[in-house]
This record gives C-alpha cells, structure tokens and sequence, in this order.
C-alpha cells in the first residue's frame, strides 16, 4: 500500500494550510483593530491581540500536526501515542470546522476542509495497529513453549 505518500502529501497539505490559517486570521485581526469591534464590553485591543493569539496558536497546532505525518512518512512507522492524538484532534477540528465553513463560506471550503479530513484519516488508518513488527505471532508460526 502507498502508505509514505499519504503521509507524505498529508504533511504537505498541513504545512501549507498553517500559514494560510495565520493569514486568515491577521485579516480577521486586522478588521477588528479598524472597526474597533468587541463581544459583550471586551475591550477591542483584547479581541484584536486574541485573534492574533489563536492564528498563531492554530498555526503552529497545524505545524505540529503536519511535522507528525511527516515523520511517519519519512520512518514508515505509525506516531506515537501524543502523535496520534494530535492527529485526531486535527481530524476533529477539520470536520467541525466543515461543518461551519458549508454555510459561511460555500462547498469549496467544505471541499477542501473534508479533503484535510480524509487525509489525516488516511494516514492514521494506514499506519494502523497492523503495520507494528513483531506485535505478534504470524500465522502458522510455532507457539513458544
């Protein structure tokens, strides 16, 4: 099975969507900071250092994820547990965030969000339990005495 190159484009698609997720929200950010915006008497520079905050953190979050799937595909070996569980929060948050963007943004955005979906799937699935040498006795190997 072609299980380093789902790794692989699954960590490219992560690495790029990173600084696009950053840039989304400087925009956002930027927005707010203009039209002095706030929630329920929140100071507009608290709203505005907040977006910052959860670009950069969203940003580095999809890093991580992106750096787990390619030190799979690079060793050919499934993550780690703190690995896979990176991964599924990533999978999480991308099929909610589908969920959101069908319709703010249109099926484009759904499109693209289920296509990240499936690829962090893919690449948990692949690498699943199976794949782990020596996990146990093949079949019709002698049981050890």
């Amino acid at each position: 099975m072609a299980r380093r190159p789902i790794a692989l484009v699954t960590a490219a698609v992560l690495f790029l969507e990173a600084p696009g997720i950053v840039a989304i929200n400087a925009v956002m950010a930027r927005f707010v900071k203009i039209q002095a915006m706030s929630l329920d008497g929140m100071h507009p520079d608290a709203m505005y250092a907040g977006t910052w905050a959860l670009g950069i953190a969203s940003g580095i979050a999809l890093a991580l994820c992106g750096l787990v799937a390619l030190v799979a595909g690079l060793r050919d070996r499934r993550p780690g547990r703190v690995g896979r569980g990176l991964l599924i929060g990533c999978a999480v948050v991308h099929g909610v965030l589908g969920a959101v963007t069908v319709g703010l943004i249109g099926w484009d955005a759904f499109a693209f969000m289920m296509l990240v979906l499936g690829l962090i799937v893919l690449t948990l699935v692949v690498y699943g339990k199976a794949d782990e040498k020596g996990a146990g006795p093949r079949e019709g190997a002698p049981v050890p005495a």
